[in-house]
C-alpha cells in the first residue's frame, strides 16, 4: 500500500505539474500587455567616479543591448518621503472629518487636543489645527522630495530597465551581463503593483547577512516554540494534570470536562498559539529584503510550513507520547529517532482527528462566515471611520493570504500521506476537509477577495516541493514503524521508495520548473510579432516611462514623476559617456535622465 499511495501521488503530481506549466505558458501568451513583460530589474550596479547611476545604466545598456534598450528608471530611497506622505494623508483625513462635522452643525466649531491621539494636550480649533498640520507636512514632503531627486546618496545602485521588445527583455533577464557574476545582476521585474518599494532601498550587499540572521532567528523561534507546544500536548494526559494539581481532580473527573480536555483543548490551544505566527514570519521575510509581495508570501509560506511540520506534526507526536521518556529520547542514537516517531504515529491519530475537526472543518466554516472580518469592520466603523473613504477602506476584503492559508492546507496533505497506510481511518476526515476547502476557497477567490498581484502560478513549484517533502517523510516514518514490528524483514523493500521519490522530484524540476523561472524566447518573439502586426504605431515608451516610478512621486496634485522627453527613433551607433576612459565611446554625455540620446544629438556634439 505504501508503493500504491506513493506512485499514485507522484502520478497526480506529474499530471498536475504538466497542466499548470501549460496553463502558465498559455496565460503568458494570451494576457494583455503589461510593463513587467518589457522590464528587467538591475541590481548591484558598480559605482563609477565619472558618471551617476542613471548615466552608468544608460551607457551600459546602450553598449550591450543597443538594438533593444528603450528607457530606464533608477531606484530611489524614498522611504522617509513615503512616511511623510502617509502622515499627511492621515492629517488630511482628520481635516475632512472635522470639516464635514462643522458643515453639518455650523453653529459650533469642532475642537481637539494636540496631544497623543487627541486625548491630552492643549484644546484647539480642530479645523485650523489640521489645516496647519497638512500645510506643514506638505512643505516638509516637498522639501524631502527635492532632496531625494537631487541627493546622489538617495539613488540606489539599482534600476528598472525597459526594452523595446519582450524578446530583448527576456535575453537580458536570463543571461549574465559581465564576467563578474556579482555585478549588473538582472532578473525579471515584478509587475508594478507587486513591487514592495521599501525593500528596494536595501543595499544589495547586506541581503546575505540579513538572510543569515533570519535563518538563525527562525531556528530559535521554531525550537523554543516547542516548549509551550509540549506543555499543551501534555494536557491531554489526564493523569499528568491530576498529579500536578491534585485539588482539581474532582472537577477534571466530570465526564464533559474530561472529554473536552482530552479531545478539544489541545487543538484549541495550539490554534491560539498559531494565530500570531504569520505576522511574525512576514516581518522576518521583509527583513530579508525580498522586493516583491509575491516573493514575500512565498518565503513566508516556506517558513510557515517548516514551522507547522516541526511544531504541529513532529512536536505533537514526540511531546504527546514521549513526554515522560524525554530523557531517553534525547540520549538515543540518531537511527533510533525514526523508530520512536514511527511507533508514536498510530497513538496520535485521535489527536490529529480532533485537530482536523477543530482547525480544519471549523476553519473552513469560519472562512465562509468571515466572522473575524465582520467584527474587525464594526470595530473600525465605531472607533476609526471618520469619512466615506475610511468606510471604503474598512470594508475592503483584502486579498487571500497565501503565506498562511496555503501551508495550513499542505499540513493536511502531510497528515493524509502519513496516515494513509498506518491509520486509514483518518482519511475520510481529510477528504471531507479538502471537499469543503475546495468549494469555499473557490467561492472566496471568485466573489470575495481582491487580487493584489498576478504572478502567473509562480507558487506551484514550492507547493510541489512541499508535497514531495511530505511524501518522503511519510515513507521514512513508515519505515521506522515497520522496523519495530514483526514485519521488520520487509523494511528493506521500502528503502527504494524515498530514492525513487527524490528522482521523480528532480525529473519534474528539470522538465517543468523552467517554465516558472524563465520566459521562452520563442514565446516572446511570437508575442512581439503579433503585437507589431496589431498595433504598428504603438508608443511603447509613453506606456513604460512612468510604470516603475515610486508611488510617492505620483502622489495626487504634486505629481513629480521623472518623465522623459518624447522618444526619437535612432540607431545606437555612438554612445555618449562622461568616462575619462574613451575605449568604448569617444564623446562626453549630457544625458542625465532616463531617456536615450538620439543619433543626431551625438553627431552634433562630436
Amino acid at each position: 500500500m505504501a508503493y500504491v499511495f506513493s506512485f499514485w501521488t507522484c502520478y497526480v503530481l506529474f499530471k498536475e505539474y504538466e497542466i499548470i506549466a501549460s496553463m502558465r505558458l498559455h496565460f503568458l501568451a494570451s494576457e494583455k500587455r503589461r510593463p513587467d513583460q518589457f522590464t528587467v530589474l538591475v541590481q548591484n550596479v558598480p559605482p563609477d567616479p565619472d558618471e551617476s547611476v542613471s548615466e552608468l545604466v544608460e551607457h551600459f545598456f546602450l553598449v550591450n543591448h543597443r538594438d533593444h534598450y528603450l528607457t530606464h528608471q533608477v531606484v530611489y530611497n524614498a522611504n522617509k518621503l513615503a512616511k511623510l506622505v502617509k502622515e499627511k494623508k492621515q492629517m488630511q483625513n482628520w481635516l475632512d472629518y472635522y470639516q464635514l462635522k462643522y458643515d453639518r452643525n455650523p453653529s459650533k466649531r469642532p475642537t481637539t487636543k494636540t496631544g497623543f491621539l487627541g486625548l491630552c494636550g492643549d484644546k484647539v480649533d480642530a479645523i485650523e489645527f489640521y489645516t496647519s498640520e497638512v500645510e506643514r507636512l506638505s512643505k516638509k514632503a516637498a522639501t524631502e522630495r527635492e532632496k531625494v531627486k537631487k541627493d546622489p546618496k538617495s539613488v540606489m545602485p539599482a534600476a528598472f530597465v525597459s526594452f523595446r521588445t519582450r524578446w530583448g527583455a527576456a535575453v537580458c533577464a536570463q543571461t549574465q551581463q559581465t564576467r563578474n557574476p556579482t555585478l549588473w545582476l538582472t532578473k525579471w521585474a515584478p509587475e508594478p503593483r507587486d513591487v514592495y518599494w521599501q525593500n528596494l532601498a536595501m543595499p544589495f550587499v547586506s541581503l546575505t547577512v540579513r538572510r543569515l540572521i533570519i535563518a538563525v532567528a527562525f531556528f530559535f523561534l521554531t525550537f523554543f516554540f516547542m516548549i509551550p507546544i509540549a506543555f499543551v500536548q501534555s494536557l491531554a494526559n489526564i493523569e499528568g494534570i491530576e498529579k500536578a494539581v491534585p485539588f482539581l481532580k474532582p472537577i477534571i473527573e466530570v465526564h464533559i470536562i474530561k472529554s473536552f480536555i482530552q479531545g478539544f483543548l489541545p487543538g484549541i490551544a495550539l490554534k491560539i498559539f498559531l494565530i500570531f505566527l504569520p505576522t511574525i514570519l512576514m516581518l522576518m521575510s521583509k527583513f530579508e529584503g525580498f522586493i516583491s509581495l509575491s516573493a514575500l508570501e512565498r518565503r513566508s509560506a516556506s517558513k510557515y510550513y517548516l514551522f507547522l511540520l516541526v511544531n504541529v506534526f513532529l512536536g505533537s507526536i514526540v511531546a504527546g507520547t514521549a513526554f515522560q521518556q524525554l530523557h531517553t529520547f534525547m540520549h538515543q542514537s540518531a537511527n533510533e529517532i525514526p523508530k520512536t516517531i514511527g511507533v508514536s504515529i498510530p497513538m496520535k491519530a485521535t489527536f490529529f482527528i480532533s485537530y482536523i475537526m477543530v482547525d480544519g472543518w471549523a476553519g473552513i466554516a469560519g472562512e465562509i462566515l468571515r466572522l473575524k472580518p465582520l467584527i474587525v469592520f464594526h470595530l473600525k466603523n465605531f472607533f476609526l471611520v471618520k469619512t466615506e473613504k475610511d468606510r471604503e477602506e474598512a470594508m475592503d476584503p483584502g486579498s487571500i493570504e497565501f503565506g498562511s492559508s496555503e501551508p495550513q492546507i499542505q499540513l493536511y496533505f502531510l497528515l493524509g500521506l502519513v496516515y494513509a497506510v498506518v491509520t486509514p481511518f483518518l482519511l475520510p476526515f481529510i477528504i471531507i476537509f479538502f471537499g469543503l476547502a475546495y468549494a469555499v476557497f473557490r467561492h472566496q477567490i471568485i466573489n470575495v477577495y481582491n487580487q493584489e498581484y498576478e504572478s502567473g502560478a509562480a507558487f506551484w513549484p514550492d507547493v510541489h516541493g512541499r508535497i514531495i517533502t511530505a511524501l518522503i517523510i511519510s515513507q521514512l516514518l513508515l519505515l521506522g514503524l515497520l522496523s519495530t514490528k514483526e514485519a521488520a524483514q520487509s523494511t528493506p523493500f521500502l528503502i527504494a521508495l524515498p530514492i525513487l521519490t527524490i528522482w521523480f522530484h528532480r525529473f519534474c524540476k528539470s522538465r517543468y520548473e523552467p517554465a516558472f523561472v524563465k520566459y521562452p524566447l520563442q514565446e516572446a518573439m511570437m508575442k512581439d510579432t503579433l503585437e507589431r502586426a496589431k498595433e504598428p504605431n504603438l508608443d511603447l515608451k509613453a506606456y513604460l516611462v512612468n510604470a516603475y516610478v515610486h508611488p510617492v512621486f505620483k502622489d495626487g496634485d504634486e505629481d513629480d514623476s521623472f518623465s522623459v522627453d518624447e522618444e526619437v527613433v535612432y540607431d545606437n551607433v555612438l554612445v555618449p559617456t562622461k568616462r575619462q576612459s574613451r575605449r568604448n565611446t569617444p564623446a562626453h554625455s549630457r544625458y542625465n535622465g532616463s531617456s536615450s540620446p538620439s543619433l543626431s544629438d551625438a553627431i552634433q556634439e562630436l
